[in-house]
């Protein structure tokens, strides 16, 4: 393999392969225009009139999934992780099917017809400023979640191409979060659903030609021997604790049940179903596309860490690092083994795949953002008299509001933890409470309003998981402070994993909900609004 003067790689990428890139974002933007003539009202532009069939739905769900944040998060799991890592995907598609088969949370949002969470708790609740914080909280957690979807697609862009400048990857946020803004501003819903189904088809072409290609290039017996020695047992075995352990795996199993039943993004393709029937066809089959999505990557950032194993001068770029230098380092992995796996042509299609998937995923998420504070924060704010053109209106305008803090936040924040920890502990400052007062309100009567108000404050808790947050709190040096036998709680880093922090609001969110709603019953009657 050739090396340049400085230590860099060389990519495969080629004239040819930035042609079929080109080749698909101009077709994605032609896509936007031509859908731009169907949006009429608010129905159509945020759940695409609600008239998604099974076979299309399953297409844009597991392509809006699988994006190349997905892609890139999972390709450092299995990096850092190994197989073990396997267990993420595995327990996402159990929870995704038993979702589908029981229809847990998302059928009775479909009956009741909202198109947002937050719209739920006011018609239950009977209350508007729990409509009004909870849209806060879900659109400011989910903004925050996304923060970093930007910097991981930069450096997967550079990491393939071999771009080189320093200034590359801020260019090349830029450009791509512009691309997303245009089509997404002109199509809404209906743009999504569609660029997602092409993205899903050329995304998963590319990934499985390039696992076949992996294995062909190291041979599986060389893929496990050497995470047997470079990982040890922690390298198959997720309960082993040196990278896991069993909390970890409980909370991927609830993170598997948030990431179908209560992440807004997924709930938004349920409330587009065209039926009740729709939305449990559309879980009970995304099920597996919720496990591929995290092992194939997983597989590929595994394949990685062989290849750079084998060679010294790569293995002291990406493996034998300080704590503080790993996370770049494991996440720009993936992209740079594949710049040296994949031929002209096929680098391409997985670039234009890969684009595609970043493109789907901020489509998908700016456009829930925004949605949920035109729909959840303004409107009720103003009494619900805004007409539909006006709400469109205000909802693109926060796709650029949006956009801009994203570019900011990406430039800004350091990343200290995996990628995925950091979007599971970011994501949980909403979903943690959040998964509290759907399931209470839905399936309990006594569910009340003060315990709807102190489960989303518990949840808000969450924050602390955040490496800066932790730092500011001085919890590290709290946690060493009650002894040795305390020490299990922090990583490498010298934090406290966020993944316990995750469970104890989930905890608390879950005592306060009970505790409240026996104390302090709402005075009316609250219809249940379960079916």
């Amino acid at each position: 393999m050739m090396l340049l003067a400085q230590g860099a790689l060389i990519s495969n990428f080629s004239s040819v392969d930035w042609l079929i890139v080109a080749a698909y974002l101009l077709g994605t933007l032609v896509v936007g225009l031509f859908v731009n003539r169907y949006i009429k009202n608010m129905g159509d532009f945020l759940v695409a009139g609600r008239s998604l069939k099974t076979n299309i739905g399953i297409a844009t769900m597991i392509g809006s999934e699988l994006g190349l944040v997905t892609a890139m998060y999972s390709a450092q799991k299995g990096f850092t992780g190994g197989f073990a890592a396997f267990h993420i995907g595995l327990l996402a598609g159990i929870a995704c099917l038993l979702v589908g088969f029981s229809g847990f949370i998302v059928v009775p949002l479909r009956k009741m017809g909202v198109m947002t969470i937050p719209e739920f708790y006011e018609k239950r609740f009977k209350s508007r400023s729990i409509r009004i914080f909870g849209g806060f909280l879900l659109a400011g957690s989910g903004i925050l979640n996304m923060g970093l979807f930007l910097k991981a697609g930069a450096i997967f862009v550079t990491g393939l191409t071999g771009m080189t400048d320093p200034n590359a990857i801020n260019l090349v946020m830029t450009t791509m979060i512009l691309l997303v803004l245009v089509y997404t501003t002109l199509g809404g819903m209906v743009s999504v659903v569609i660029t997602d189904y092409v993205q899903f088809v050329v995304l998963s072409i590319g990934l499985l030609l390039s696992c076949v290609l992996a294995v062909n290039l190291l041979g599986w017996e060389n893929i496990v021997t050497t995470m047997s020695s470079e990982r040890g047992i922690a390298g198959f075995d997720p309960f082993d604790g040196a990278e896991f352990g069993g909390s970890y795996v409980a909370w991927m199993f609830f993170m598997g049940v948030i990431s179908c039943a209560v992440w807004q993004t997924s709930v938004m393709r349920a409330c587009a179903a065209e039926s009740v029937q729709v939305v449990r066809r559309l879980y009970i089959w995304s099920s597996l596309g919720f496990v591929v999505r995290n092992m194939i990557p997983q597989f590929l950032g595994i394949c990685a860490l062989v290849y750079f194993a084998n060679n010294a001068e790569l293995r002291a770029a990406f493996i034998d690092l300080s704590p503080d230098d790993a996370a770049n380092a494991s996440l720009s992995a993936a992209p740079v083994f594949l710049s040296q796996l994949l031929p002209v042509g096929v680098i391409g299609l997985v670039g234009a795949g890969m684009l595609a998937a970043f493109m789907s995923t901020h489509d998908t998420y700016l456009l829930c953002w925004a949605s949920v504070l035109t729909q959840d924060v303004i409107d009720p704010a103003t009494d619900h008299r805004l007409s539909d053109r006006t709400r469109i209106l205000v909802t693109r305008i926060l796709l650029f509001v949006i956009a801009a803090f994203l570019l900011i936040w990406s430039m800004w924040y350091p990343l200290g933890q995996d990628m995925w920890d950091y979007m599971a502990i970011s994501g949980a400052i909403y979903f943690t409470g959040a998964f509290v007062v759907l399931t209470a309100g839905i399936y309990s009567k006594r569910a009340s309003r003060a315990g709807a108000w102190l489960a989303l404050l518990a949840g808000l808790g969450a924050v602390a998981g955040l490496g800066v947050v932790q730092d500011g709190l001085h919890l590290p040096q709290l946690v060493k402070s009650l002894g040795p036998s305390f020490t299990f709680l922090l990583n490498d880093k010298e934090l406290v994993r966020s993944h316990y922090i995750g469970l104890a609001a989930i905890a608390a969110a879950v005592i306060v909900m009970i505790v409240a709603s026996l104390l302090l019953p709402d005075r009316e009657d609250t219809t249940h609004t379960a079916a």
